[in-house]
């Protein structure tokens, strides 16, 4: 079983939802990027999403596009935040750690190399924001014969004819982007939210997390009663810049 198996199936047995806590690695810069990420568990958070930074994060509003400014003007790079895991690891085995982002740096870096070394430090999976499942040969399959597990973002926009094709081999969970845009744009309806759960699980029986747009602990409880898990990034990153 995953770590990120485990952790749900640990968080279902208490009937609770996951916090999954997004920041992006070397921000504000690396050593301070380092504690909190070692803060998170302690904090509350189950699973942790790292940013990997990027010159053009093309799905983030201005708060995370502002993280990913900071971190790259302390020249963090993929071989940083591979290094940031690898220390992460070192004190703390239980929480899944998730990396995001975009193709283009796992591109440049080697897919073969990157996905050696993310699971070398201990990363469980992968959200790469701009790589549709047309294109699992390039980086879905050889990190889930890895063991890596590749997750899926799933849109108010994903009919159901394109559904099935996108939870294709999937794995680890599903997240629903609640909101059409960037990150950290408005919230979505309730009544939304709760037609895009009930569509959702007739498609899969993995968990689902649901982000964009939940910037009060209020809301993400609201959240919580509907999803296995909510996604916390642009309010946290606020509260880092």
């Amino acid at each position: 079983m995953s770590r990120l198996q485990s952790r749900f199936a640990e968080l279902k047995q208490q009937n609770r939802a996951a916090l999954v806590t997004f920041v992006t690695a070397g921000d504000p810069g690396y050593d301070a990027s380092l504690a909190i990420l070692k803060g998170l568990p302690k904090a509350g958070a189950d699973v942790i999403e790292l940013g990997m930074p990027f010159t053009d994060p093309m799905a983030d509003g201005p708060a995370i596009q502002l993280a990913n400014i900071r971190a790259l003007e302390g020249q963090q790079d993929l071989a940083k935040t591979l290094q940031m895991v690898r220390e992460f690891r070192e004190g703390e085995q239980a929480t899944p750690l998730v990396l995001m982002g975009y193709f283009n740096p796992i591109h440049k870096y080697g897919v073969e190399r990157f996905i050696a070394e993310a699971k070398q430090s201990g990363v469980d999976g992968l959200i790469v924001v701009d790589l549709p499942p047309e294109h699992n040969a390039d980086l879905c399959d050889p990190a889930q014969v890895a063991g890596l597990d590749f997750i899926r973002l799933t849109t108010p926009t994903t009919d159901d004819k394109r559904l099935p094709k996108v939870l294709n081999g999937s794995s680890g969970f599903v997240y629903y982007v609640s909101v059409a845009g960037v990150t950290g744009a408005g919230a979505a309806t309730l009544e939304h939210v709760e037609q895009a759960v009930t569509r959702l699980r007739r498609h899969t029986d993995l968990p689902l997390c649901i982000g964009f747009g939940i910037r009060t602990p209020e809301h993400a409880a609201t959240i919580a009663r509907l999803a296995d898990g909510v996604v916390v990034g642009s309010a946290l990153i606020d509260q880092i810049a």
